[in-house]
């Protein structure tokens, strides 16, 4: 159901960095690299996350309330993840730890944008 996901950033070239590197944990790549928009995934035919410079030129800015959940598989893989994105200079939003008792178990950041990210395992 779901095809991608975009995210507005500023510095196009340091969020195409940032994201290859973090998505990179999982196995994603670029798929498609253009001058304004990059997507990242395993496939075409499978989700993907995009970076780009807003289309109609204004000052990217995250929504609130609008964030993207990423599962990785584990828990240790939440915490991978999340020192991962931190060390690539993303912002604690809310450290690793388990949320719903034995269901659910998240970590939030923000990167460079303020665009909020959620690591996450459920069960």
């Amino acid at each position: 159901m779901l095809s991608y996901v975009t995210l507005g950033v500023s510095d196009f070239a340091a969020a195409k960095n940032f994201y290859s590197a973090l998505l990179g944990e999982l196995g994603a790549k670029k798929l498609l690299d253009m001058d304004r928009i990059t997507f990242f995934g395993k496939s075409m035919a499978q989700p993907m996350l995009a970076v780009c410079v807003p289309f109609n030129k204004e000052p990217a800015h995250p929504g609130n309330g609008n964030m993207v959940s990423l599962a990785p598989g584990s828990k240790e893989a939440v915490d991978k993840l999340y020192h991962k994105a931190v060390e690539l200079g993303a912002s604690c939003d809310g450290a690793p730890g388990q949320r719903i008792p034995n269901q659910f178990y998240g970590a939030y950041v923000r990167d460079a944008d303020g665009n909020k990210l959620c690591f996450c395992h459920f069960g």
